[in-house]
């Protein structure tokens, strides 16, 4: 479009002359129309660009330079020069909403009150909602002169996404006392709250509600239904709820197997996905996160490979699927499959990799991982970057780890667990217990695994005192309760040390049985400090646990043969020949999966 001049009464309009119109400049290769009070079209012609172009990148812009031109101007005179219509004021709110931008949008919506409707309220709660700044949008919501149905749902979700439980069932009440009556939408967010709070009493009272009003007959609030009943593990309950709905779609199929993978029943979940009259994507990779869930990734994977059509959500979760059971070659086997499918991964896809590369300790795939990271383009958050941290560490390059660590702004309690962990992990304890100390004054509360962190560290330093301190504040100062790990690493601590009589102690009067793990611990123990005796017994027990254990009778061995007991020995081994147990072999997970290269992202 060529660039217009407007002229009145011959006189050409320019910058330099009177404050009523002003030139917006180029944008993307096209000119504006100069907007002035002479030229009443003007606005109407960039209405009708907005209706033809709209979502597009040129008018997003387009409305930033309309939006900024009417900033930067005193309000009477914007007003003067164009009558902001609702219409108009809603496109700019959500121009800027697209940008994240706020307080531009706060902006435009204060200084325009005469051009707002329901619609300009709601997107601005939304707004605050979506960037989890609850307390302005309910500042903002108590402030509308008419509430519907939509307002009191955006407000319902904001608690919800809060965590305020009481405050979401407070407004819920409001909104019944307001005369407003309940859509599908609130029924919804009312049971995803209800599960999270684990308030399994009021499920029912909610379907109550929804049958009252009819809606428990639609796919939205049935398949909400149905999820709230699975997660309390009353099959009757959904299934009645899905025979219930009215006009089933994918969507109600695919809640329905969802629900019988919840209280893992696969058989039925199976055999709805083969009678759904309708599949896709979702059905599929639900099917195939039930399997793993299960632990039956074979069949995961069978399901997996007979997708027409995969998305990065399948990818991702089958990729996930073998790191947590362990699978780390497959895991990385996967990705590259996926890169060669054309598939780009996401930041979730990435974090699970990272977490298969720090599983085999293999430090060459790791950084060839994070180089696709970086080539991907992909924003880096929290997530994604703690999965960097923890990968590193646990591939001994704590350097590294540390670096990226100190990149992340807003760390929580994960990242502090995976630099802390890290250090301990490599003998750091110092370190590690720095971390700790940085971490408690960062306001960050541990949690179970930091103290496994912790202890752990103690361990590798032999810090007895330090580590007795920490086992004991756990639950006094926190209110942590010691778990099998915490146990294990004081058993390792005290037999480190030699201090069998402390480790028996705790062993005696631990709240559950110690495991093989933990018994293995102390045999170590026994095996460093040649204590045949309390040898014998710990690998006794291990045996009872399980019977071909091969560390029972390879450390034990070992401990009878440095006090020269070799009658004791042979025998040993000639049960160990009887039973066909063999020593269990150092494994190297160095990977040979060069063609992981950082062009594969590009």
């Amino acid at each position: 479009m060529q660039e217009e001049t407007v002229e009145d009464n011959n006189t050409s309009c320019s910058s330099s002359q009177t404050p009523t119109y002003v030139v917006l400049g180029q944008c993307y290769g096209s000119f504006y129309y100069v907007l002035c009070l002479v030229v009443p079209n003007c606005q109407d012609y960039f209405i009708r660009t907005i209706k033809r172009r709209e979502y597009s990148l040129a008018i997003k812009e387009e409305m930033r330079c309309m939006n900024r031109l009417l900033l930067r101007m005193p309000c009477s005179q914007s007003r003067n020069m164009c009558t902001v219509t609702s219409t108009k004021l809603n496109y700019m709110i959500d121009t800027y909403m697209q940008d994240n931008d706020i307080n531009h949008a706060r902006k435009l919506f204060d200084e325009n009150p005469s051009s707002r409707n329901l619609v300009s309220w709601n997107m601005m709660m939304t707004a605050y909602v979506k960037h989890h700044q609850i307390k302005l949008a309910h500042d903002l919501f108590d402030q509308m002169p008419l509430k519907d149905a939509v307002s009191w749902n955006i407000m319902l979700s904001g608690f919800h996404k809060s965590t305020n439980s009481d405050g979401l069932y407070h407004c819920f009440l409001q909104m019944e006392r307001a005369g407003v009556a309940p859509d599908e939408y609130t029924i919804s967010t009312l049971l995803r709250a209800v599960i999270s709070t684990e308030l399994d009493v009021l499920v029912p009272q909610v379907h109550a509600r929804a049958l009252h009003l009819a809606l428990n007959l639609s796919v939205f609030v049935g398949s909400s239904l149905i999820r709230a009943y699975a997660s309390l593990r009353e099959e009757e309950a959904f299934k009645r709820v899905f025979d219930d709905i009215l006009a089933k779609d994918v969507t109600s199929w695919n809640a329905l197997v969802s629900g019988y993978m919840e209280v893992g029943s696969m058989t039925d979940a199976q055999t709805t996905f083969d009678t759904m009259p309708q599949r896709n994507i979702i059905s599929w990779t639900t099917l195939v996160n039930g399997y793993i869930r299960s632990k039956r990734i074979n069949i995961a994977r069978s399901v997996f490979d007979k997708m027409s059509e995969r998305n990065v959500v399948s990818w991702t979760v089958m990729i996930s699927g073998y790191v947590k059971n362990k699978r780390f070659m497959d895991a990385l086997k996967l990705f590259l499959l996926m890169f060669k499918s054309g598939t780009r991964p996401n930041h979730f896809t990435f974090s699970s990799v990272l977490d298969a590369c720090a599983g085999c300790s293999s430090l060459l795939t790791g950084m060839q991982v994070h180089l696709c990271v970086i080539k991907s383009g992909i924003p880096k958050d929290v997530i994604s970057l703690t999965s960097l941290v923890d990968m590193y560490a646990k591939c001994g390059d704590t350097d590294a780890a540390f670096s990226v660590f100190e990149s992340i702004l807003n760390k929580n309690l994960v990242s502090w667990n995976s630099i802390i962990g890290g250090y301990a992990r490599h003998g750091l304890a110092t370190r590690a217990l720095e971390e700790f100390d940085r971490m408690k004054k960062a306001g960050v509360t541990p949690d179970e695994v930091t103290f496994v962190n912790v202890l752990s560290a103690c361990v590798h330093a032999g810090l007895v005192e330090e580590g007795e301190k920490h086992f004991t504040t756990m639950f006094t100062k926190y209110g942590i309760q010691a778990e099998m790990e915490h146990y294990t690493c004081m058993v390792d601590l005290y037999g480190r040390a030699g201090q069998f009589d402390d480790a028996v102690k705790l062993i005696m009067n631990m709240p559950f049985e110690p495991d093989v793990v933990l018994w293995g611990a102390l045999l170590a123990a026994c095996g460093l400090h040649s204590n045949v005796e309390l040898g014998e017994y710990a690998a006794e027990r291990i045996r009872k646990l399980e019977s071909n254990h091969p560390v029972s009778y390879s450390m034990l061995s070992k401990i009878q043969g440095e006090k020269g007991i070799w009658s004791s020995v042979n025998e040993l081994r000639d049960m160990m020949k009887e039973r066909q147990i063999k020593k269990q072999k150092a494994i190297s997970w160095e990977l040979g999966i060069t063609e992981i290269y950082a062009e594969e992202c590009e």
